[in-house]
């Protein structure tokens, strides 16, 4: 099998991942899985689509992610996953999709406008 390169995107997060088949091994920045995500809830993030469709220790991940926080990179992680195992095959996409693991979340910081204090909070109003 030839390695598989997709795109996950989340807030300000980026992760490109590369998979190939192996043995479940992650490299995240040049670091394992869980010396980069210590907490065990964003390590359970990053692996649902592979538990999911039942290929969790099938294929290796060297992963480059940039930007956000942990729990942004960790969402953007999972999105490349999910669309790496749909190119693999494409019976994986249904259950993925119905969990909810292919759409990319939307939403952003919104940004701040020019006379107010953040990008809604107005400055406080005195009336005298």
């Amino acid at each position: 099998m030839e390695i598989v390169n997709k795109i996950g995107r989340r807030k300000t997060s980026v992760a490109r991942l590369y998979m190939e088949s192996g043995k479940g091994e992650f490299n995240i920045n040049g670091k394992t899985l869980e010396n980069y995500f210590p907490s065990d809830v964003l390590q359970i993030i990053v692996k649902q689509p592979l538990m999911l469709v039942e290929q969790n220790g099938n294929f290796d991940f060297k992963v480059n992610v940039n930007g956000g926080g942990p729990k942004g990179q960790a969402e953007a992680i999972r999105l490349a996953i999910s669309r790496a195992l749909c190119e693999i095959d494409a019976e994986n996409r249904p259950p993925l999709k119905k969990e909810g693991f292919l759409t990319r979340d939307p939403r952003m910081v919104e940004r701040k406008k020019p006379g107010r204090r953040k990008a809604r909070r107005a400055f406080q109003f005195s009336k005298r």
